[in-house]
């Protein structure tokens, strides 16, 4: 029998820090391709974010794939441009997952109001900068929990440090 892998006490949780609140406009949903279940790619509208080390716009022009499982699971694909108010642009790209009960995502596909604790929403954004003010963002690993009002979805972002 072997013996169990030694992890240090600083390694056995995970601290984060608030990065941003991220909110974004999906203008609308062009359904394509359905061989491993039917994807969507919403053409993101634009949004903003807003923290307290960055803050700005999102621009148009990003999208956001989507490709729903035969459980109504909807596992996430984004990349959208931020631009900062002091004019830096930053990349985020993300994967995610939005799951829940079938009832839940039903209302949800319906463009229905549902709360944020009736489903998991979760994603793992990454950040590509060439701002020297911003290039900390390059060096990071964040994760979201969202929540997806009619208008588009709405995330809280952290850093983990």
């Amino acid at each position: 029998m072997s013996s169990p892998i030694f992890i240090p006490e600083s390694l056995k949780s995970l601290r984060v820090e608030p990065l941003f609140a991220v909110e974004m406009n999906i203008t609308s949903a062009q359904k394509v391709g359905a061989e491993a279940g039917p994807s969507v790619v919403g053409i993101v509208g634009g949004g903003r974010f807003e923290g307290e080390r960055l803050k700005g716009r999102i621009l148009e022009g990003g999208s956001d794939w989507q490709q729903v499982l035969a459980d109504g699971t909807v596992r996430l694909d984004c990349r959208v441009v931020l631009e900062t108010n002091d004019g830096a642009l930053i990349g985020m790209t993300y994967q995610g997952i939005r799951a829940g009960p079938a009832d839940v995502l039903a209302r949800l596909a319906q463009g229905a109001p549902v709360e944020a604790d009736e489903y998991y929403f979760r994603i793992n954004p990454i950040f590509q900068t060439r701002s020297d003010d911003y290039g900390w963002l390059n060096r990071i690993v964040a994760i979201g929990a969202g929540y997806r009002p009619p208008t588009g979805p709405i995330y809280n972002i952290f850093q983990i440090l």
